[in-house]
């Protein structure tokens, strides 16, 4: 969006810029633990791109393949997703990261992660839906469960969204009178030594106190091995139970640009001083997705810019100029910038921050971190109305309504730890579940009042008998082993059922026939 924008504002009527996208809004990332605790609402971290980038076309698409040789954008457009190609005479490249959370068994099945405004959204609704069962459950070691919010990673993401979390569940517990604040456990999991490493060891001391004076558990010098939908296991062999899971780790470059043939460390585009892709002289990168050198020859980690907005903002500028310059033959002129410093939020009032070498913590550096980046939301109408929202929250109660609930997948993958019950006699049915690795135990009464065991392999399936009665399981379901099941939703299961006649008549045959292991709960 920057780019678009510098872009506009450097080469005017004198060029055509076009920004392609697959959403038609610029989201503010800073503020997403914001809007996942509720103290502005999900229109105030984000701004319409067509509102922003005035002079710029805006076009809504999914970006499927570039062909560098002709020199064209290959994407998906519209309701029917229409095959299109888009020509360039310049081409940046700012595709950012994506979450890849799939070196940890389980953890992309059942973690929730912060990178889109859904993200935040669905982490909102989350948290307010583990109060409202812990309020009414009368199991213990289930209240235990759902009152245990982890939040993986103790960097700036990791750390605002912990601390925004305690003050969504702090404020909301006057609502919950089953819940005792003593029985929330909110824990941040670190697997270096320090909270906020990009900060001063001071400064991470004091955020890390902070949050265990308001209740939080940190655990530094540990990792994740294993998740489940409802518990953890860390690098210790600690076995944490919780149904929450917020993982700020896992960012990966852009599938798209590993798919590229372009010059890459890694996944991240190589870029020479100047923001061009080294051998091309019109082919640019610069955020997240880049590798982007601050001084020649550059070696260690601290020689590249690093993945912040600041630094995106100014280098968005340094590539504006640089491709005006390209267009009437003038020398390139290198990036260079160093850091005015970094801000976080706590929560509760507090913060910490480094500016040009001065450090605060506390309420003075919880107000400037608001200051700043109040001042940095682009667009006039969203500073006010961050700025209102604010203000309103400083003075009124927060909601725990839940709105705009995005449905989960109809179909996701699923793991489970030895032990770990899938589904009880008595249930209301929620799917069908494929088992793809491990083992599991049914266990189920006869018509004559006795009990039936069987073992369910790899290449077996349970699940599917009651979703054509009463919708109520007539077995309960064990792992018996670490596994992993594909679990088709019930009302999707039922269309497919009804729409491929070969599935159909498959699970019409086992229900004719006697009741079988893999599909009698």
């Amino acid at each position: 969006m920057f780019a678009a924008r510098e872009l506009s504002r450097s080469l005017g009527k004198g060029a055509e810029i076009e920004l392609i996208n697959e959403v038609n809004f610029f989201t503010f990332q800073p503020l997403l633990p914001e809007v996942a605790a509720g103290s502005i609402s999900v229109r105030d971290a984000v701004a319409p791109l067509r509102r922003l980038l005035p002079g710029v076309r805006v076009r809504q698409a999914q970006i499927h393949d570039i062909d560098t040789a002709r020199k064209v954008v290959i994407i998906f457009q519209g309701l029917q997703r229409r095959y299109t190609e888009v020509p360039y005479d310049h081409l940046v490249l700012a595709l950012g990261q994506v979450s890849d959370l799939s070196r940890v068994p389980g953890l992309a099945a059942h973690a929730l992660t912060m990178k889109t405004l859904s993200d935040a959204l669905t982490l909102r609704n989350h948290v307010i839906d583990k109060l409202e069962h812990a309020d009414i459950t009368a199991l213990p070691e289930v209240k235990k469960e759902l009152l245990t919010f982890t939040v993986i990673g103790g960097g700036f993401s990791g750390v605002e969204t912990a601390g925004e979390m305690l003050e969504l569940i702090h404020k909301s517990l006057v609502f919950y009178p089953n819940i005792d604040k003593r029985e929330i456990n909110v824990q941040v999991v670190e697997f270096a030594d320090r909270l906020l490493g990009e900060l001063p060891a001071s400064l991470a001391a004091y955020a890390t106190k902070q949050l265990q004076k308001r209740g939080a558990r940190v655990l530094l010098n540990t990792g994740i091995t294993e998740a489940t939908g409802t518990a953890m296991v860390t690098t210790s062999g600690e076995v944490i139970g919780t149904r929450t899971i917020v993982a700020t780790i896992g960012n990966a470059p852009s599938p798209l640009i590993r798919g590229l043939g372009l010059p890459n460390d890694r996944g991240r585009l190589r870029v020479d001083r100047r923001l061009r892709i080294e051998g091309h002289e019109n082919i640019w990168s610069l955020g997240d997705a880049a590798q982007i050198p601050l001084v020649e020859n550059a070696r260690d980690r601290a020689d590249f810019a690093p993945p912040t907005a600041q630094f995106a903002v100014r280098e968005a500028r340094t590539l504006a100029r640089n491709l005006k310059a390209a267009l009437h033959g003038r020398e390139l002129a290198p990036f260079v910038y160093r850091s005015k410093g970094a801000l976080a939020s706590l929560g509760g009032h507090r913060g910490v921050a480094e500016v040009y070498g001065l450090r605060f913590a506390g309420l003075p550096a919880w107000l400037l971190w608001r200051a700043y980046y109040l001042g940095f939301l682009p667009g006039f109408a969203t500073k006010v109305r961050v700025g209102m929202q604010w203000l309103l929250d400083s003075m009124v109660g927060r909601s725990t309504v839940q709105t705009g609930i995005r449905q989960g997948p109809g179909t996701r993958y699923l793991r489970y730890r030895a032990g770990d019950r899938v589904f009880e006699e008595g249930n209301r049915a929620d799917g069908f579940y494929a088992v793809l690795e491990g083992a599991f135990e049914l266990r189920y009464r006869n018509d004559d009042g006795t009990e039936a065991l069987h073992h369910i392999a790899p290449g077996g399936h349970f699940g599917d008998r009651v979703l054509f009665g009463n919708g109520l399981r007539t077995g309960t379901v064990r792992a018996l082993e670490d596994s992993l099941v594909l679990m088709i939703g019930a009302e999707d299961f039922r269309r497919l059922h009804e729409a491929m006649p070969p599935v159909r008549e498959y699970f019409e045959r086992r229900r004719a026939g006697p009741a079988q292991e893999e599909s009698a709960a």
